[in-house]
């Protein structure tokens, strides 16, 4: 490998990494606001109009996905941990926008968007499909 595809190669990488762990902080702090039903968590959910109890089963979920994301391995498991994120913040996209609530679109869709390029610059080992090594088998 030239010195420049390694140095791209560390740079994305590091890339990976810092986007991941912006990405897994707002995962933790808003999986342990939603599990303790903090008070602003508790206001967004029910001006949408969704009970208070969606708020542990979120919580719970983006706290699972933290160590899913970080750990080395489970390819599928972090592909189902994107997809949740995916699914759960764009959700809160749309329904902060079907209640005239614009302004607050744009949280959830960045969240969204840390996610897509953290997925996006995943490395090849930590990806689902990812070449098996075969050394030492039959």
């Amino acid at each position: 490998m030239e010195s420049g595809q390694q140095s791209t190669g560390r740079g994305r990488v590091l890339g990976y990494w810092v986007v991941t762990a912006l990405l897994c902080a707002e995962l933790l702090t808003g999986g342990v606001w939603d599990v303790l039903r903090t008070h602003h968590v508790v206001g967004v959910v029910t001006g949408l109009g969704y009970p208070v109890y969606l708020l542990t089963l979120v919580g719970v979920w983006k706290l699972l996905a933290v160590p899913a994301l970080l750990a080395p391995g489970f390819a599928r498991l972090k592909e189902w941990a994107y997809a949740g994120i995916f699914f759960e913040m764009t959700g809160a996209a749309v329904s902060h926008a079907a209640c005239g609530q614009e302004t607050l679109v744009i949280a959830p869709l960045a969240i969204t968007a840390i996610g897509m390029v953290s997925w996006g610059l995943l490395p090849p080992g930590r990806r689902c499909g990812a070449p098996v090594r075969t050394e030492g088998k039959a």
